[in-house]
């Protein structure tokens, strides 16, 4: 079953009018339209994320909730419109290890690798492999240059710190947090499961040098940690 325009209708909807009780009495709607069509990307995806690290999860039932959580609200709506899973270890978002995601709503959909927030020493062994020319590096900023679409992200420092380095190294040295992402607002694609699981698998494995340069920063991490 493939997404649809019912799924971003529903997500739409459920957002607008942010009341538990017609998400109650919608639940099926969730269920059909949000729920089995993500579900079934997710483990159609299985292969491939084994492929790159079999030691990541895919469980569908730990895809985001579409609510907030009333803690946080601030002021925003209880009830999101956007969905999103994350290919982890089964960490936390917060301060975890690199995973793989995906993510969709009624303004397209987005996809990568990378940290959601990455740990002091985490950053501080990514910026030491980079000035030492590590060949992870060299192949991750390989990847990222022949990835169609992908962009590198994560919040900058307002300040260069190493005005000696290249432009490209710059880009991963000044950031505070780093993740790989492409966006994308085409609807027939999404709404294709085929090739849409086709075309992310491929994008996947494009980028998994990536991922594998920030999963050696997370091993050259731990001796920085304090004991």
């Amino acid at each position: 079953m493939s997404f649809s325009k019912l799924t971003l209708d529903f997500l739409s909807e459920n957002m607008l009018r942010n009341d538990r009780l017609w998400y109650q009495q919608h639940k099926d709607e969730y269920k059909k339209y949000v729920f089995e069509p993500f579900s079934e990307m997710i483990l159609k995806l299985q292969p491939t994320i084994e492929k790159i690290d079999e030691d990541m999860l895919c469980i569908p039932k730990k895809m985001s909730r579409i609510f907030r959580d009333a803690r946080r609200l601030r002021g925003k709506s209880f009830f999101r419109d956007t969905v999103w899973y994350s290919f982890n270890h089964g960490e936390g978002l917060y301060e975890g290890a690199p995973s793989y995601f995906f993510e969709f709503s009624p303004q397209g959909f987005r996809y990568g690798c990378g940290y959601y927030m990455a740990k002091k020493e985490s950053a501080e062994a990514l910026r030491g492999m980079i000035l030492e020319g590590d060949k992870s590096y060299l192949e991750a900023q390989k990847a990222l240059d022949n990835a169609e679409g992908f962009v590198l992200m994560g919040d900058m420092y307002k300040k260069n710190n190493y005005p000696d380095r290249s432009e490209k190294e710059c880009n991963w040295l000044n950031r505070k947090d780093f993740y790989l992402m492409r966006c994308s607002d085409d609807f027939e694609l999404l709404f294709n499961m085929d090739r849409l699981i086709e075309r992310v698998a491929a994008d996947f494995l494009a980028i998994a040098p990536v991922y594998y340069f920030l999963m050696k920063a997370e091993t050259v991490a731990i001796r920085l940690m304090p004991s």
